[in-house]
């Protein structure tokens, strides 16, 4: 059994903080049970491109208020608590913030917690070795 705190992971290799977000990784690729699991806050006011090329994400709303657009059909859908999308067609996506957000995140195949959002917001597929 594997247990934490999401505190425990503040300040670790897994709390990652930029200036328009921050991902604090419970579940990665080294506990080895197919799939990534991320708590991430997105600050108030910004404005949010990612694109996951090599993975398929399901996004949890647990708190906050904005906009996700799906940059390839320019469809907008607005996300409040209790609101989630599935990326399971790598779609390119912006998620613009207007109260800042609180999402759990869940990645297949797992991250491994050294990946790092390329020019294109791509996340390398990197696989954790035995």
């Amino acid at each position: 059994m594997y247990t934490l705190h999401i505190d425990d992971l503040n300040g670790t290799d897994r709390d990652i903080d930029t200036p328009n977000w921050r991902s604090r990784r419970m579940v990665l690729g080294k506990e080895k049970v197919g799939f990534s699991l991320h708590e991430t806050t997105l600050r108030a006011g910004t404005d949010n491109e990612f694109w996951y090329a090599n993975h398929v994400e399901a996004v949890y709303c647990v708190g906050g208020k904005g906009t996700l657009t799906d940059l390839e059909s320019g469809k907008e859908h607005k996300i409040t608590d209790g609101f989630l999308y599935l990326l399971d067609g790598h779609e390119k996506h912006r998620v613009q913030v207007e109260e800042e957000m609180r999402m759990v995140c869940v990645f297949n195949p797992p991250v491994t917690g050294r990946e790092v959002h390329d020019e294109n917001g791509v996340y390398p597929l990197i696989i954790e070795e035995d």
